[in-house]
């Protein structure tokens, strides 16, 4: 059973939306959030990435910076940048990146679900990056952001949402500077709320896509909000997070590549006639290759690129360690490179998909050493792991397009 509860957001006035919408806090650094966000002071990074509008503070954790994202959001607020919704309401949401359309309805999620694991997770989570969202969100008094939901597609919901969205007019229907198209429909009418609330209750279980750290610092907000209210009831707006949460028939999951500063005192002949034990190797002569089937990568180093095809002794049918990140990170980068660790290791850098092959040869050609891009995991993959209560390894998925900032805010 799902649990999936209306609320009056917090969002841009029709005027002011395509301006307001940014990227995820999460997928740029200070200096990238700094040049998004130049010459447009509506940016809603002025809130999410506060840091960008104090640039004589070097800690971008400090208090000064959770209290200057309290203060731009109360500022969007009282010139009217942000306007509250008349009444609770659900939202559907709807991306168009080069041709593919993902619809989903925002609305907020269960706190209690998530502590119940009935909101199932694939990642682990990093304790400095959960509690700079919890300093963040505590601060605001909001979720800022959503969090990125899946579930199995369902046609009850499906049909529902084709039915408003074919008959109403969107509040938004711009297209931001990435290129993606936005589009958000109001569900106001009570009657159709509550079908798809209780089409929601059908549903067995919730997937986190994308916002394990959001998801974790919301109900650590939760649970801080309720000590504080020892009368609580459970209806208070504390008790949910906001999220979107779309067909898993509707996403799709990029290649999440791999960098790696140097070969562990390995010279490169050294190092290919280690991976020759593990992969059928192939050196390509035309140029970037991309993995083009499961347990397949692509490596690129000094120059070249090569054609790794896991041999048979290496493969596993377990639904974790069958991953291409598994065997990845199992059988290379740890034995071989000294990567024990690459949630934590400096010598490790990841690089989403979208980003392309170019961005690996960059990048070894500037400051790393080799490269690996892999085969995307498959919805399936993803859906498996997380029934199991299995964790993938670290930086295994890439979602796009990523969820717009800065449309909808539910206010706590």
């Amino acid at each position: 059973m799902a649990v999936i509860r209306p609320f009056a957001a917090l969002r841009p006035a029709e005027q002011y939306a395509e301006k307001v919408i940014s990227l995820p806090y999460d997928v740029m650094d200070r200096d990238e959030a700094s040049e998004l966000a130049a010459g447009n002071p509506l940016s809603f990074l002025h809130i999410s990435r506060s840091e960008i509008d104090l640039p004589h503070i070097a800690d971008p954790h400090c208090p000064e910076v959770y209290e200057k994202a309290k203060s731009n959001l109360e500022d969007f607020v009282s010139r009217g940048i942000l306007i509250r919704e008349k009444q609770t309401s659900l939202y559907v949401y709807r991306q168009t990146m080069d041709g593919r359309i993902q619809t989903g309805i925002c609305g907020c999620v269960s706190v209690d679900e998530y502590l119940e694991e009935k909101i199932k997770k694939h990642e682990l989570t990093r304790v400095e990056k959960e509690l700079d969202r919890i300093n963040h969100f505590d601060a605001c008094n909001a979720d800022t952001e959503p969090v990125f939901l899946t579930y199995r597609q369902n046609d009850e919901i499906h049909d529902i949402i084709e039915e408003w969205t074919g008959n109403h007019v969107p509040v938004y229907d711009f297209t931001s500077a990435d290129s993606v198209g936005h589009m958000l429909w109001i569900i106001d009418d009570p009657n159709i709320i509550d079908r798809i609330v209780a089409s929601f209750r059908k549903v067995p279980s919730l997937y986190i896509a994308d916002g394990h750290h959001r998801s974790a610092s919301a109900v650590k907000v939760g649970q801080k909000r309720r000590k504080e209210n020892p009368d609580h009831t459970g209806s208070e707006e504390f008790n949910y997070f906001m999220a979107v949460l779309f067909p898993d028939t509707d996403l799709h999951i990029y290649d999440y590549n791999r960098v790696v500063k140097d070969l562990n005192g390995m010279s490169t002949k050294e190092f290919i006639t280690q991976l020759s034990g593990l992969f059928d190797i192939e050196k390509k002569k035309a140029g970037p290759f991309r993995p083009d089937k499961k347990h397949v990568f692509s490596m690129y180093l000094e120059g070249d690129w090569y054609r790794l095809s896991a041999k048979e002794s290496i493969l596993s049918d377990h639904a974790i360690k069958g991953l291409d990140v598994s065997i990845l990170q199992d059988y290379v980068l740890m034995p071989l490179l000294g990567i024990s660790d690459p949630r934590t290791d400096k010598r490790i850098d990841f690089i989403g998909g979208i980003r392309g092959l170019g961005e690996l040869v960059r990048r070894v050609e500037k400051d790393m050493s080799v490269a690996f891009a892999l085969y995307p995991v498959s919805m399936k993959d993803l859906l498996s792991v997380a029934d199991n209560n299995e964790i993938m390894p670290p930086k295994s998925t890439w979602f796009e397009p990523k969820l717009g900032s800065g449309l909808l805010i539910h206010t706590l």
